[in-house]
């Protein structure tokens, strides 16, 4: 479900779910949040890149089969919301390589990383609303902190989708490239690796500590209510037999 490598003090992690658009279930997050784990402890991984496998899609949200017969009781778990804070926390510079679609938690999975790189074909929005659900692992507050509360006001509000030049526009993306996110992500990460790791990773820390706000809570609590509710399951059961 994910490929894991190192090389030259660069990690890939590389969601490989192609066959579903690279959507996040809750193994996916236990498998990234263990892969994290592994390369904190080891001294010569410097940067990380997130990707997605098939070209198609970074990620292109939650597993909406999961996610219909999720409870309240099971979202206060909050699976995905521990694993983009893990992410986020990560000791070294995170980048996300973004080509195709990065809709809902996919968006929410590159919003958690430091930075953002992404391809003309990258296409975003968390449209959480039209499924009877909301954006409830971090875009409600990691999104309003990189374009502002009203574009994101507007994206969660409306649900719809936009294309990488207006998102690039809002300041969505460090860096967009006619093709090969991955290829840019490289690059930056390559000019990370060369720099004091220590130093790198204290301004990291620095940087993080002035980010952070504490919405959080209010999403989870947001989540375990409408997990329930009626209209989540029709929108949900409706968006799966659409996709059959």
């Amino acid at each position: 479900m994910i490929n894991a490598t190192v090389n030259e003090g660069i990690a890939s992690l590389e969601l490989n779910r192609p066959e579903v658009r690279n959507a996040i279930n809750r193994e996916v997050c236990e498998l990234i949040t263990r892969q994290l784990d592994e390369w904190a402890a080891r001294d010569d991984v410097r940067a990380v890149i997130v990707s997605g496998a098939g070209g198609k899609a970074f990620a292109a949200g939650a597993d909406i089969a999961e996610l219909k017969e999720r409870t309240h009781a099971q979202a206060f778990l909050g699976w995905t919301q521990k694993m983009l804070q893990h992410l986020e926390d990560f000791p070294r510079p995170t980048i996300a390589a973004i080509d195709g679609y990065a809709l809902g938690g996919g968006l929410e999975l590159a919003l958690a990383c430091d930075l953002r790189v992404a391809s003309k074909t990258a296409k975003v929005g968390l449209p959480e609303v039209t499924l009877g659900i909301f954006p409830s692992a971090g875009g409600t507050w990691r999104l309003p902190r990189i374009v502002g509360l009203g574009r994101a006001r507007e994206l969660i509000f409306t649900g719809r989708i936009v294309d990488a030049v207006e998102a690039n526009g809002w300041g969505l993306f460090e860096s967009l490239v006619d093709a090969d996110a991955k290829a840019e992500a490289l690059r930056i990460a390559k000019l990370i690796a060369a720099n004091a790791p220590l130093a790198v990773q204290v301004a990291k820390v620095s940087l993080n500590a002035q980010a952070k706000v504490n919405a959080a809570p209010m999403e989870w609590v947001g989540q375990g209510l409408l997990f329930d509710s009626p209209e989540k399951n029709a929108r949900m059961t409706a968006f799966l037999s659409k996709k059959k």
